[in-house]
């Protein structure tokens, strides 16, 4: 293919395959993190507390106990 306004077809083409391909795994993916959700949830575990702890471990130890630090200054600061 030849160029197109300054533009290399044949390195477009490959960029954009490249993209499709990640996409389609990037779908497969996400179902089937959403099937061990639910088999999790399915024997008895609470999914949204999944979600979160999947959350916090992926946080530096640090920012994390800076939010959990937070979090209790303003639950103190609640009354609760």
């Amino acid at each position: 293919m030849t160029d197109v306004g300054g533009i290399a077809g044949d390195r477009l083409r490959s960029f954009i395959e490249r993209i499709e391909r990640l996409e389609e795994e990037k779908a497969a993916l996400a179902a089937d993190i959403r099937e061990v959700y639910s088999e999790a949830k399915g024997t008895g575990f609470d999914v949204k507390i999944l979600r979160q702890i999947v959350r916090l471990r992926k946080m530096d130890v640090s920012e994390r106990q800076e939010q959990e630090d937070l979090l209790d200054v303003y639950k103190r600061a609640l009354g609760m």
